[in-house]
């Protein structure tokens, strides 16, 4: 039996072994993804996002256990910084969630970003597809908590719940970091510390002056995820942002924003190969960094005349 056999038939280690596949971009990748691509489309993708302690992964535990409890096939992809040593994620996926990853149609895996940035991995969005493919119902991104970096956990998800709290400061703050502009939830966790009344109510104010957004009332949810207080109340606001965004004309759009996104970061990707594999290898990048060093050439340039032997079809 083939692994996509295997894979189709809900086997838990052939879906290991697909992701490890595809993040390790082995040959024939992409091949194997657009096989998968027709089914998947059915999985709704929540984002947890927020700086580094906020409590995100304590949060997403409460989620999933609650999900799980009504039976929902829900995958995890919890984006841990790169370790210096091996490359690989830093934080264990189970050491940081060893409860979850026993209940039934749980799936938790644990992405190192490489050295990308926006607080989400190179391959985070491939991986969702595969787990999309594979029949989970839910899938909760935990981004990796480098702070004003971790935006574009918005394009890849329907639900973006922005975690915050007290120590991040005040609703100025938030504003700085630009997470005002894709929170669809907004949580104070660890409500039980000074000074979270206070960010409680600015947001809440904030949002009030902001307006609804596409006829969504941005809620400010408080949470001591650590005790279970709040998260109930949490999940009820997702499943209601659900309920929402599916049935308004705003998810068409939305929808297609995320393809234009994927589409533009498939081409990217596939451009720096051709650069750096073709163009511009290894051995004549390092000779026109020499040049560009002794004062030679220059980088402007040098640029143009790499790009200049990309032959440009007009069909």
């Amino acid at each position: 039996m083939s692994l996509l056999d295997r894979f189709f038939q809900k086997d838990g280690v052939a879906l290991s072994k697909v992701i490890s596949y595809i993040e390790n971009q082995e040959p024939g990748y992409q091949k194997l993804l657009g096989r998968l691509y027709p089914h998947a489309g059915k999985a709704y993708k929540i984002g947890i996002t927020g700086p580094p302690g906020a409590g995100k992964s304590t949060i997403v535990d409460k989620i999933t256990s609650e999900l799980a409890e009504g039976g929902k096939g829900l995958g995890i992809i919890a984006v841990d910084p790169t370790s210096p040593f091996t490359g690989g994620a830093l934080l264990g996926d189970r050491i940081r969630m060893q409860d979850i990853s026993l209940l039934p149609n749980v799936f938790i895996r644990s992405m190192a970003t490489r050295g990308s940035t926006g607080g989400l991995a190179q391959t985070t969005s491939e991986v969702t597809l595969v787990l999309d493919a594979f029949g989970k119902e839910y899938i909760l991104i935990e981004t990796v908590g480098v702070g004003q970096a971790e935006l574009d956990v918005a394009d890849l998800c329907d639900t973006t719940v922005v975690v915050l709290v007290p120590e991040f400061g005040d609703s100025v703050q938030v504003m700085k970091a630009g997470l005002m502009e894709i929170g669809d939830i907004f949580v104070v966790n660890k409500s039980d510390r000074l000074g979270a009344g206070r960010l409680l109510s600015e947001l809440e104010m904030v949002l009030e002056i902001r307006g609804h957004q596409d006829g969504w009332g941005i809620p400010v949810v408080a949470t001591e995820a650590v005790n279970n207080v709040g998260t109930e109340a949490l999940l009820e606001k997702i499943i209601q942002h659900q309920s929402y965004i599916s049935s308004h004309p705003v998810y068409e759009k939305h929808r297609k924003n995320q393809i234009r996104t994927e589409l533009s970061r498939i081409v990217s990707r596939q451009f720096q190969e051709l650069m750096f594999t073709r163009l511009l290898p290894s051995p004549r990048l390092e000779s026109l960094i020499e040049e560009i060093y002794r004062g030679e050439k220059d980088p402007y340039s040098s640029g143009r005349e790499v790009f200049s032997r990309i032959e440009v079809r007009d069909n």
